[in-house]
């Protein structure tokens, strides 16, 4: 039986099929190489930026370290043993808040001074000398013998000289600033229960006042006093303004 051999036609058209499915192929081909570089290069990117994203963390916290680790060795860092909290985590030049800003001198066109002392569980704890001066500083007595910062490599508008309590605002303008400020720029919790990572029931005064509002809400005034009490509640006791304030 003789086998009828394609024609001229369907030769024609079974070439024009086989090219047709390797074009169809390649192009398939093509996709999933593209397909996988983009797939890659994300992948990559993502790795990059994760690593930079660690790298960035890691750097931080080695800054931060070091910087804490020089102000335990700094012979002039307030390490009196009654501190409510070191000033090992405070700001050392950042922006803290968005207004509590550093500067190389102090700023004495808005100039006022409020008194803050706190007891935990009735023992009244230092404040430090040198919160919101960035070390080195320069380290002398007053009058008392007690140390006193008389300068330092920036000021923050709101900081110490002495261990007194008395909180020194300068400002190049006339703005609020509250406690939370004070203890964002001293890197420690202040909260309805937390004073510096001392726990307790918070029992606050304001000018001899009660005050049961929220402790960050502060706001400084001038020759204000305020007291706050962590744990067991202490009576009201007044400051005595030294002489010039």
């Amino acid at each position: 039986m003789t086998q009828n051999k394609p024609s001229q036609a369907d030769r024609r058209r079974i070439a024009q099929e086989k090219i047709a499915a390797q074009r169809a192929a390649e192009s398939r081909r093509q996709r999933t190489i593209t397909i996988s570089m983009i797939v890659g290069g994300v992948i990559l990117l993502g790795g990059v930026a994760a690593l930079a994203t660690w790298a960035i963390g890691d750097q931080h916290k080695a800054n931060t370290q070091a910087a804490a680790s020089a102000q335990a060795n700094d012979p002039s860092i307030d390490k009196s043993a009654s501190l409510l909290a070191s000033t090992a985590h405070q700001a050392d030049g950042q922006d803290i808040d968005g207004i509590v800003k550093s500067n190389s001198m102090e700023q004495t066109v808005y100039h006022i001074h409020t008194h803050l002392q706190v007891y935990v569980d009735g023992k009244q704890m230092t404040i430090p000398y040198g919160l919101g001066i960035v070390p080195p500083y320069q380290l002398t007595q007053a009058q008392d013998g007690t140390p006193f910062v008389g300068g330092g490599s920036k000021f923050y508008f709101l900081h110490t000289h002495d261990e007194s309590g008395i909180i020194h605002v300068e400002s190049p303008t006339e703005q609020q600033y509250n406690l939370g400020n004070l203890f964002d720029l001293w890197g420690q919790p202040l909260t309805s229960n937390d004073v510096a990572g001392h726990k307790g029931t918070l029992t606050i005064f304001v000018d001899g006042k009660p005050y049961t509002g929220d402790p960050r809400a502060i706001t400084f005034k001038n020759l204000e006093k305020v007291q706050i009490d962590v744990g067991t509640a202490v009576p009201f006791k007044d400051f005595t303004w030294p002489q010039g304030y």
